[in-house]
Parts: structure tokens; sequence; C-alpha cells
């Protein structure tokens, strides 16, 4: 528990800097956690990190990440979509040129993964950009659930929310999640409201809390079957950057879907 504490506490004095300051050295520092997030998903599917079709892989990513609504280089008239699915098509081109080194499972784990990551990272260049109050709010929200889930889980937790996946995990602790982070998000439009009504916001903090537990609970997935504890430990006592930002990668591009950001 103590090099939890101390860990979390360093990454926030490293991390909260970015976020207020945003900008440039917020995006580039997005870009170093995705680049670290894919890596982890990789080295989980034990595929060499520094292959063709891995560092291809790492290059869509950061195309993906680009803020940009026209062609990706200047000239060359490629969209986003349409250089992603060239990327598709290459790793298709590979499980043939490397002789069934790289199968389609493969390919597929490597196409599903790039989109994975670079989908919840670039929403949170977007989110950034969007204002700081809404990162500041969706922190809030995630952390307030899962810490409501820890304590009601082990106070009154009986019966197990999936115990395939996340043994640990209650019915009674993802609700005292849902209620912690829905004190937290009415304490927050009163002190910083958002221009929406309370009932506006209190939906959206039930589907932020509910929809960031379902993240976590994908990503115990995926080290589920992958045999794994963690997804990295670049944070000890925590695990990977996975295991730290999951619920955020699903909750940032929902919150951009419904248009509350």
């Amino acid at each position: 528990m103590k090099q939890r504490i101390i860990t979390a506490i360093l990454a926030l004095i490293i991390f909260l800097p970015f976020v207020i300051y945003g900008d440039w050295p917020f995006t580039i520092f997005v870009y170093f956690l995705a680049t670290i997030g894919l890596f982890e998903l990789i080295k989980m599917r034990k595929i060499n990190f520094y292959s063709i079709p891995a560092l291809l892989t790492v290059v869509m990513l950061w195309t993906l990440l680009l803020q940009i609504s026209g062609d990706v280089i200047p000239g060359i008239m490629l969209s986003k979509l349409e250089v992603i699915m060239i990327f598709a098509m290459l790793l298709l081109i590979f499980t043939v040129l490397l002789k069934n080194k790289l199968t389609f499972d493969d390919a597929g784990f490597l196409m599903l993964a790039m989109i994975y990551v670079g989908m919840g990272f670039y929403y949170l260049i977007e989110t950034r950009g969007a204002g700081l109050n809404y990162i500041i709010f969706v922190l809030f929200v995630i952390w307030s659930t899962d810490t409501g889930a820890y304590f009601v889980g082990r106070s009154m937790g009986k019966r197990k929310l999936w115990p395939e996946i996340s043994p640990n995990k209650t019915i009674e602790g993802a609700l005292g999640g849902v209620i912690a982070a829905c004190i937290v998000g009415v304490i927050f439009q009163l002190v910083h409201p958002f221009h929406y009504s309370m009932i506006i916001v209190i939906a959206v903090t039930v589907l932020v809390s509910l929809v960031g537990q379902l993240g976590d609970l994908v990503e115990s997935a995926f080290k589920r079957h992958y045999d794994v504890k963690d997804s990295g430990n670049i944070l000890p006592g925590h695990g990977g950057i996975l295991d730290r930002l999951d619920s955020l990668l699903f909750v940032l591009p929902l919150l951009h879907f419904i248009h509350f950001i």
C-alpha cells in the first residue's frame, strides 16, 4: 500500500503539470503514454515490438493521434481513414511475406490494439483542447468510482460482478462506485458548473461511472486471457499505463460521441 501511494503521488506530480499547461507539451506527453500503452498490449501478445509490423503499428498509432481533419501528408490526398485502411492491407500482406510468423490473428490484434489505444488517447488530447474542467471532471468521477467501489465492495460486497474476469469485484461495489461518483459529480456541478442542467450532469456521471467500470473489466479480460497480472510495470504497485488509464480510454470517446464535450 505504501508503494502504491508513493507511486500515485509521483505520477500526479509528473502528470498534472502537463494537464494544466496543455498545448504541445501535453500532446507530446500523450503520444508518449499512448506508445507505452500500445507496447504493453503488444508485449501481452508476445509479438516482437521491434518487428516491422509492430513498428508500423506504432506509426499508425501516431497517425491516428493527429489532430487533423484533412490530408495526413500535404500534397498526398489520403485521409487518416484511408491511411489506416492501407495499414490494414499491409498487415495482411505481411502475414504472407513473413511466412506465417505473423498470423491473421496477430494482424487483427495489432489493428484493434492500435484503434483501442489510439481512440482513447486521441480523445484525451481533444478533451484537453475543449477545456481543463472536462478532464478534471472525468478524473474525479473515475477516481471516486474506484474509491467507492473499493470501500463498499470490501465492507458490503457479497455478489460477484464477473468472477471469471475480475474475482474481487462485486455488484455492491459497482453500485457503491456509481453512488460515490454521483456525489462528486453533484459537488463539481455546484462548484464549477457546466452549461448543462444538474439532471444531465448526474445522468452523464452515472454513464461515465458505468462505462469506466466496463473499461476496467475489458482490460482485466485482456490480462486474464493472456495470463498476466499487470499490463506493465512502469508504475510500481499500480502496474502499467493501461492498468491506470483503462477507464479513461473508454469514457473520453463516449463523452464526445454523446456531445457532452
